[in-house]
């Protein structure tokens, strides 16, 4: 107690030397120290930096705030960097990510050292409520079912021959429509078609359901609105650090995302419930098998009623649904852009489907492209017999075409895997467990010292060899499709769809983008313009 009582006395003969306003000034000082030490560190910080290749950080919160200012255009922030070096390493709050573009590198984390570079914790919880299990978004044993199942299926022969009619039907309809538009001078958004295009033929296909969305009257679809927030809220996961405080909260985008997963799950339940007992009053009636892709993964569970298996199957549609609607469908819509951009490639395609179609109509008896007694439409729905896989095979610059526009557009303009313990990429840069590699098939596709002085140009003429024959790149170049253990199941199947259509659009309608219209990818998964694709339509006068 005596203590006390010194001690207090003591604090009381001080507080006499220092007045209020004496221990004001000191207070502004100390303060005015703490700013010029943490001036001084940011300055020192970012002096360090003054050689580095890439984005410079700030302390604490690394590239964080350049990133969001770039974000709308980070596929070409990125390139930018990459032009002066083939590797950035960004850093943002709670997570550092490596950027490549060096093929030995991409060959590295998808082929060489595989296991080590699965999709990885991180990515798996932005994705999960969207993807769940999916094999887009899974790893391990898990993801090798989903392959083998997968991969299984794509190989049959039924299957190719079902999607080749899907596919001729749908773009069939889009015909229509596109004629319609011409005669009325109507001006059509050309992306918004083909997403519907694809939302159609991936539900027939996949989950044998009769969409619809693709009509005259482009009728409102509460699902594909709510598939499109809810990927683009996913895409913006990885560059927000702190989406899950959002998520929590749910406030902002998190909030927006909520509500689209419901939509998609209660509507994806009702499919999948619907096509169970299809399946069933088909066993009871001996009726045929169906060949749509969940139908053939019901078959696989002994009770495809448990909530388990019901949503191991809501996982398939929704990975198959990414795969089939979006993925193609942007790829289409850059790829009409790019040809309609370059009339000379317009030319030399239009003069190929012509060649082709007079030389397919030698083996079809009764068959006259010139026959003035049919009727436009009746000329369109002749042509698209000529189409099928094999005989599709015979239109090289189409296909060089559509590999030119996925050089440059790739569906999947950036693709990240987790590390999974640390390693030395092989020019060196080292990367530890926990962190993220990402290659950036969008920059790859501009790099010079891959593609040539004319990286930027649209020439599908740089994948014909000196024999005239189309000759692919390596897969660790030309990453549309990923390459290695994950390469995609789809890509026969994409390019199957795709041909199909461009040959039925450009043999009969020319194209014109609306004067002024603003073409420009907004960020999501895939690569979709953030302004639709805006064109009038004419018909072709042979």
């Amino acid at each position: 107690m005596d203590e006390f009582k010194f001690s207090m006395e003591r604090v009381n003969q001080l507080s006499e030397f220092i007045s209020p306003s004496k221990l004001s000034e000191y207070k502004i000082e100390f303060s005015i120290l703490l700013v010029s030490i943490l001036l001084a560190y940011v300055f020192v910080h970012r002096w360090n930096q003054r050689n580095v290749k890439g984005p410079k950080t700030w302390p604490f919160i690394g590239v964080l705030i350049e990133l969001l200012r770039n974000y709308h255009r980070m596929h070409d922030w990125l390139t930018e960097y990459f032009v002066e070096s083939k590797i950035l390493q960004l850093r943002l709050p709670f997570m550092t990510s490596t950027y490549m573009t060096d093929p030995a590198n991409v060959e590295h984390i998808l082929k060489t050292n595989f296991n080590n570079y699965p999709k990885g914790e991180d990515f798996q919880t932005c994705m999960k409520e969207l993807l769940g299990e999916g094999i887009f978004n899974s790893d391990g044993e898990l993801w090798r079912q989903h392959r083998k199942t997968s991969s299984f299926e794509f190989a049959s022969r039924n299957l190719r021959n079902f999607s080749t009619v899907v596919f001729k039907d749908c773009a069939l309809i889009l015909a229509d429509i596109l004629h319609q538009a011409s005669v009325l001078h109507k001006e059509i958004d050309m992306q918004e078609l083909l997403l519907r295009m694809n939302l159609d033929s991936i539900c027939k296909i996949g989950f044998g359901v009769e969409m619809g969305t693709l009509a005259h009257q482009l009728p409102d679809n509460r699902f594909a609105k709510a598939f499109d927030q809810a990927t683009g809220v996913c895409s913006f996961r990885f560059s927000n650090p702190f989406w899950k405080l959002q998520r929590f909260l749910k406030v902002g985008s998190e909030a927006v995302f909520v509500r689209s997963i419901q939509d998609i799950d209660e509507f994806t339940n009702s499919l999948i419930h619907k096509r169970i007992a299809e399946l069933k009053a088909a066993k009871s009636t001996d009726d045929k098998k169906k060949h749509d892709i969940l139908s053939r993964f019901i078959e696989l569970y002994e009770n495809p009623e448990s909530n388990s298996t019901v949503k191991s199957l809501r996982d398939v549609v929704i990975n198959f649904v990414l795969a089939g609607r979006d993925s193609t469908a942007s790829t289409l819509s850059w790829l009409i852009y790019m040809i309609i951009s370059n009339p000379n490639v317009a030319e030399k395609m239009y003069k190929e489907i012509i060649t082709f179609e007079e030389e397919q109509a030698k083996e079809v008896i009764g068959y006259d492209p010139k026959d003035p007694t049919l009727s436009f439409q009746e000329k369109i729905a002749k042509f698209a017999t000529l189409l099928n896989y094999d005989s599709l095979g015979k239109l090289p610059y189409m296909h060089a075409t559509i590999t030119e526009t996925l050089r440059l557009y790739p569906a999947v303009p950036q693709d990240s895997k987790g590390v999974l313990e640390d390693d030395v990429l092989p020019d060196g840069t080292k990367v530890r467990a926990g962190e993220r590699v990402v290659y950036v098939p969008y920059a790859m596709g501009r790099m010079e010292y891959l593609w040539g002085p004319d990286a930027l140009s649209f020439n599908p003429d740089r994948w014909f060899n000196k024999e005239g024959l189309f000759e692919s790149a390596s897969p660790f170049k030309f990453t549309a499709f990923q390459a290695g253990p994950r390469i995609c199941l789809g890509k026969d199947s994409a390019y199957l769809q795709m041909k199909i259509a461009l040959a039925i659009l450009f043999r009969f309608f020319n194209f014109h983008l609306v004067p002024n219209h603003p073409v420009k990818y907004k960020m999501m998964i895939t690569i979709a313009m953030k302004h639709g694709l805006k064109l009038n339509v004419t018909t072709t006068q042979s």
